[in-house]
């Protein structure tokens, strides 16, 4: 399967630089419909509004975590198939395990370029 650059990304991460840098990088490489909500609980809301293909989404985020979202996610019948990909600054391994357990498709660890993140989402979504 094809990537398909019309397909809606949300990008979830309270640091509004992080939002801005993963934003570029899609743009860079040509994703043009990007979203981004400050939270999990303002994700949930906008997963639950429109369809989105992937969502890229922090793990430290406050008051609802990456993980949590995710798990959330995974719970919710009509989002449960959406592809997620965890960015952290920890590369700790209890944290890889615990998003692999709760359906985690890909997880990045920061600092991370536009190659690292065509290839993990390429490998989520296909390429």
């Amino acid at each position: 399967m094809a990537l398909d650059y019309g397909t809606p990304i949300l990008v979830v991460d309270d640091y509004q630089t992080m939002v801005r840098i993963i934003r570029n990088l899609l743009k860079q490489l040509g994703f043009e419909d990007v979203d981004d909500a400050p939270d999990g609980s303002a994700a949930l809301s906008k997963l639950r509004a429109r369809r989105y293909g992937l969502v890229i989404s922090d793990w430290n985020m406050e008051p609802m975590t990456g993980l949590e979202l995710l798990q959330r996610v995974r719970a919710d019948e009509a989002l449960k198939a959406v592809p997620f990909i965890m960015v952290t600054a920890e590369s700790k391994t209890d944290n890889v395990i615990a998003a692999k357990r709760a359906g985690v498709n890909n997880y990045i660890v920061k600092p991370f370029n536009a190659q690292t993140l065509r290839s993990k989402i390429e490998a989520v979504c296909g390429g």
